[in-house]
């Protein structure tokens, strides 16, 4: 069986009850969770061996999050201990035509303050077949992007394949400027042979940008014929990608999106069909569990591209009626919803 590993930090996630404003909020739901980790519970639900990578402190509360991470049959021996606290976000959740808004309070996290040396980068690679990062994890702190660089560094070394999720969060590279971000994260990508990202991500990051739209222009009427440019000018940059998948959010509220992908290869641009997401119980982590959808797609089907992409979307589709940052559906339920089932009925 493949092995997996993801790197990143784990967050406590504290969120106001159902639709509530911060304002109006009396006490918060509790969830862990964070861009790889959201991965690695996906992979782990598919039946797919995966370790999560991070640095905890060493009290309950990094206690809590590790055991949330066993609990999903995500391999946790790997984890490293040390620092002061875990990192917190704060969700409000909203609803039509009000977004959902994140705080982050996440400062001398512990995953922030991890420095090169501490993590045995041949042991956690030992059997591994595939090693996936995100773009949150470099921008944490200079420290967790070093870290970063040692792993990608590693993993190439060995043969394994990297994948990436761009994941540009403007709220976190608070420690260095754009050309020193766009340096970053053009030096991590290039050891990449899968990239995931939007036209935000690849703008933001490395100033590509798609031919005659934006994100604000684009609405809900997304067209995956107008990223194909993005793709190429992506492989251009990073000549050892071999796939360049885009996700396609249509935002027509904040209650009713709709959602497909697309996947270029050097050779040929691959799409979706277009979700119709309506009542949106959750969208945080739908990236992420597109990305554990896409992992176990392109592991499963090695050369079919098209079943690993629809398989992803299907997958994050399901996850955006899920409360929490996790996908928390089986192989045999995002099947279902790839063969058109999408009825919601009862199963007896």
């Amino acid at each position: 069986m493949s092995k997996v590993v993801t790197f990143g930090e784990i967050m406590l996630r504290l969120a106001p009850q159902g639709f509530l404003r911060f304002s109006q909020a009396n006490n918060f739901d509790v969830v862990y969770g964070g861009g790889e980790s959201n991965v690695a519970v996906s992979l782990a639900n598919y039946g797919v061996s995966c370790d999560f990578v991070t640095r905890l402190p060493k009290n309950d509360i990094g206690e809590c999050a590790m055991m949330e991470m066993r609990k999903r049959g995500v391999g946790v021996d790997k984890i490293v201990w040390g620092g002061d606290r875990l990192g917190i976000y704060f969700l409000e959740t909203g609803a039509v035509s009000r977004g959902s808004k994140v705080v982050y309070d996440r400062a001398y996290s512990s995953m922030s303050t991890i420095e090169s040396g501490m993590i045995d980068w041949d042991a956690v690679f030992e059997g591994v077949e595939w090693f996936h990062w995100t773009g949150i994890t470099p921008a944490i702190s200079q420290s967790s992007a070093e870290v970063c660089l040692e792993a990608v560094k590693a993993a190439s070394a060995k043969g394994i394949t990297i994948s990436t999720d761009l994941n540009y969060r403007a709220k976190l590279w608070k420690y260095c400027d754009d050309a020193h971000r766009e340096s970053i994260m053009t030096e991590l990508t290039s050891y990449c042979d899968v990239v995931l990202g939007n036209e935000e991500d690849a703008e933001m990051h490395f100033g590509i940008k798609p031919e005659g739209i934006t994100v604000q222009t684009a609405g809900h009427d997304v067209k995956a014929e107008a990223f194909l440019s993005v793709c190429k000018q992506m492989m251009e940059k990073f000549p050892r990608a071999k796939k360049v998948i885009t996700t396609l959010r249509g935002s027509i509220s904040a209650s009713h999106n709709t959602w497909a992908g697309v996947l270029y290869d050097g050779k040929q641009m691959l799409e979706t069909r277009q979700y119709q997401i309506t009542d949106i119980v959750d969208r945080v982590g739908g990236g992420d569990s597109f990305m554990g959808g896409l992992i176990y797609g392109l592991l499963t089907y090695p050369d079919d591209d098209q079943n690993a992409l629809d398989f992803a979307v299907a997958a994050s589709c399901l996850k955006h009626t899920i409360k929490g940052d996790a996908n928390l559906v089986t192989v045999d339920e995002v099947k279902k919803l790839m063969g058109g089932d999408a009825s919601g009925r009862v199963a007896r």
